[in-house]
């Protein structure tokens, strides 16, 4: 009989103090895998909280080059453990090694991680600004011990102690407590090892990084709301999101969610005439690529009535029928997927492909690409924007322009908003009027292309209004603007200067420091009058 693998506790693998246990599933088979795993007690998670408060208060005021060693560190003992971590995740979550897995999610992994450390070497995310005539200064600074909650779907570059989360929250000098997703659990405790490895290496103190697998939904509530945790970031369904706000709110805790998108996609008519069947391939590919599990997957086709619509969306229901089915991730999302779609099909959407079960021992659903007209769906907005998480799409028709512009003004919040338009220029006057009513409603705006990928850039947006984010203003992609989630802005009155942080003082601590000093943007040092 299997034993129950450790947690990572104030800086030592050890037995939990749980007694339940559960194991991860192989979701191409259906069957349990071997390891078990703790569901931890309220006891060892107060642990956690009191060894991450003693990092804390040791970490606080270190410069960032601490904090880069780490993370570059972690970025190295990552990628040493390549081999045992793409098969681990393999195993837990049936993504393909190759590409997936081994050439493009760990590599962005490990980028993330050295875009975090080269911000924290340079320390410009933290806005230092200086007003001499007043002799007031202000930056921003670590926040306090962070748990991060990463999701299913990625199981490196979410990860809660690997993922942008974790790499954002270090960065600004955070201690991190992880709490690992229950369908990859072994992949999060390799992460782990590698995190630990890289702690002790860079001479981080014990509690600085740490790893529970699961917990209890009242012991997560508690933790997000807990007196010496700073914030919480948290990625995965609405439901369980909103529990964690609703007792993160009372407490007067920031906690930043990412939720639910389903990512709307308008294609104007003079683009149908242009390329259709070329965007019917694009879009069939990006709808099921990953079997639709992607936080940006195009789950909202928006398009107006008349022929070469019509032969579009049968060039799409064709190509979904035939396309091979993936394997979705576990049995719960499964499950949300089947309850999704019902939903969808309660509020008047049609299907357009066939419903026949697929072959195989996976968990499995046939691709689903479903209809609705403009007016049902104005009747019905909030239903029909349901997220069916997974390998299916939702195309609303609508009659004419203006049936289709109260489609826009009905949308809810959303990661993101693609509009495609024709070449000749003949669409310009729709997209238009589009626009100004998308631009509110979507955190990223993109023009001709899906949004299935995210670019690990400074200038991406992976945030959005409510219900794809708890806030607006922040993204979980994208340094530096992703570690001020997990900071403070500290104000400095009349302090002396050999009090101030060095970010502050009349002299530059290094040359490639940004400061916004008496009104102007700078990199050197601050003349002294006379």
């Amino acid at each position: 009989m299997s034993q129950l693998q450790p947690v990572l506790i104030d800086g030592q693998w050890r037995s939990s103090l749980g007694q339940e246990s559960f194991t991860a599933t192989n979701p191409a088979t259906q069957e349990a895998l071997a390891e078990k795993y703790p569901l931890s007690p309220w006891d060892e998670i107060e642990q956690a909280l009191q060894s991450a408060d003693r990092a804390f208060r040791e970490v606080r005021g270190w410069p960032g080059e601490k904090f880069a060693a780490f993370l570059d560190r972690f970025a190295d003992e990552s990628e040493a453990r390549t081999d045992a971590l793409v098969a681990m995740a393999r195993l837990e979550t049936g993504l393909p090694i190759e590409p997936r897995l081994k050439n493009v999610e760990l590599p962005r992994t490990t980028n993330q991680l050295r875009q975090a450390a080269a911000a924290a070497r340079n320390g410009s995310w933290t806005t230092p600004t200086i007003d001499t005539k007043n002799n007031l200064r202000s930056m921003f600074g670590p926040i306090g011990p962070v748990a991060v909650f990463g999701p299913n779907n990625f199981p490196f570059a979410f990860n809660s102690i690997a993922g942008g989360d974790f790499a954002a929250a270090i960065a600004a000098g955070n201690p991190v407590i992880a709490k690992g997703h229950s369908s990859h659990p072994g992949t999060t405790r390799l992460l782990a090892e590698a995190a630990h490895a890289a702690a002790q290496a860079t001479g981080m103190p014990a509690g600085f990084v740490q790893l529970i697998y699961r917990t209890s939904h009242h012991d997560g509530a508690r933790l997000v709301s807990h007196p010496l945790i700073g914030a919480a970031g948290y990625t995965g369904s609405r439901s369980a999101g909103m529990v964690l706000k609703e007792a993160a709110d009372a407490a007067g805790k920031p906690i930043y969610l990412e939720l639910s998108s389903i990512n709307p996609v308008f294609i104007l008519p003079g683009v149908m005439q242009e390329r259709g069947e070329k965007l019917a391939e694009e879009f069939t590919a990006s709808c099921l690529m990953g079997t639709g599990q992607f936080c940006t997957n195009p789950g909202l086709v928006v398009l107006l009535a008349g022929e070469r619509t019509d032969a579009f969306i049968q060039d799409v229901a064709k190509r979904f029928s035939s396309a091979p089915v993936g394997t979705l991730l576990g049995g719960a999302v499964l499950k949300s997927l089947t309850e999704g779609i019902e939903k969808l099909r309660a509020a008047g959407a049609v299907s357009l492909t066939p419903d026949t079960p697929p072959s195989g021992s996976g968990f499995c659903s046939p691709n689903t690409l479903l209809r609705v007209d403009g007016k049902a769906f104005l009747r019905t907005p909030h239903a029909l924007q349901t997220e069916a998480f997974g390998n299916a799409s939702l195309i609303v028709v609508a009659k004419d322009e203006e049936e289709l512009l109260g489609v826009v003004e009905r949308l809810e919040g959303n990661l993101t908003g693609s509009l495609y338009t024709a070449a000749d220029g003949s669409d310009d006057a729709l997209y238009d009027r589009i626009v100004p009513t998308l631009r509110q409603k979507v955190g990223r705006l993109l023009n001709d292309k899906m949004p299935t990928g995210v670019a690990v850039s400074p200038a991406m947006n992976h945030g959005g209004p409510f219900p794809a984010t708890g806030h607006p203003v922040f993204t979980a992609v994208g340094i530096p603007a992703a570690i001020h989630r997990f900071s403070m802005l500290q104000s400095y009155d009349a302090v002396r200067p050999h009090r101030l942080p060095a970010a502050l003082r009349d002299q530059a601590p290094h040359g490639e420091l940004w400061r916004y000093v008496d009104g102007r943007w700078m990199t050197g040092d601050i003349a002294v009058s006379s």
